[in-house]
Formats: structure tokens, sequence, C-alpha cells
């Protein structure tokens, strides 16, 4: 009898990836990013244990929304006072922090725990070309076309 392989710390090497997001659609980008993050696209991935990747995500301000989401779709958060609801357009946000609407995205596709909160911490996002990490090598990742006008 053979028994189920389960993935450590000690037994996973992480790799470091690096997604160009220009003309990549948010919410597909964000998924496939999480994707990686988690390990998913392993043979030993393990639900409890943190078998993902390093992302740096570059050219966050050159991806976009599809349909009326810039205009329509308000992004809101709260100050923590009382009245200190504040939301902004989703089109206004990507003009002047892209790379914050990309690290929400993927956080919100994240488990909500200790592990998600390990997770998010090995997610780069840059606005422009230029990123800090040329040291890791990363690898270029080709995200997956779901569809043929993408």
């Amino acid at each position: 009898m053979q028994k189920t392989y389960m993935a450590n710390d000690q037994t996973v090497t992480r790799k470091w990836y690096i997604v160009d997001a220009e003309g990549q659609v948010l919410g597909r980008l964000a998924s496939q990013v999480a994707s990686v993050l988690r390990g998913k696209n392993k043979p030993i991935f393990t639900p409890h244990v943190d078998t993902g990747d390093f992302v740096v995500v570059i050219n966050c301000d050159k991806m976009i929304v599809t349909g009326k989401k810039a205009e329509q779709k308000m992004v809101r958060r709260h100050t923590g006072y009382v009245g200190g609801l504040k939301e902004v357009q989703l089109g206004k946000l990507l003009d002047t922090r892209a790379n914050y609407v990309l690290y929400a995205a993927v956080k919100g596709m994240l488990p909500k725990n200790s592990l998600g909160r390990k997770l998010l911490k090995k997610l780069r996002v840059y606005n422009g070309p230029e990123h800090e990490h040329q040291a890791q090598q990363p690898i270029k990742l080709e995200l997956v076309k779901r569809y043929e006008n993408e």
C-alpha cells in the first residue's frame, strides 16, 4: 500500500516567475497569478502547505478591464472611523494605482487565513516595466489564453 505524498517546507523548491500584464484582462490575470502563488500548477500541491512560487508582475498600468467596469464598478474601502466609507471608480483607480487593483484582486482569490497572508508576501507588483528582482533570474510565465480574442 502506497502512502499519500504530503509536501512540507523542506521539500518545496520555489522559482521566480515574471508576468507581463500589458493587454491582459484583470480578473483572468489575477486568477492565474493566484494559482501560481498557491502552487496549484505543481504536482506536489498540498492544500495546507505553501508550495507556490514567487511572482513578479510588471506593466500593471497597461492591463485592461472588459465591458463598462471602468465606469460602473466602484472600489470601496473603510478608514475604520464612523462614516469613513471611501469609494472610487475602478477606471480612476486603474489610472492612479493599478498595482493596488491587481494586488487586491489576487488577495481576494487566496485563502483568508495565515497561509493566505504568507502567500501574498510572494507577490510583487510594479506599474512600469522595471523591477528590482533581476538577481533572482525570473522565468517568463506564459499565461493561458482561454479565448481567441484575448
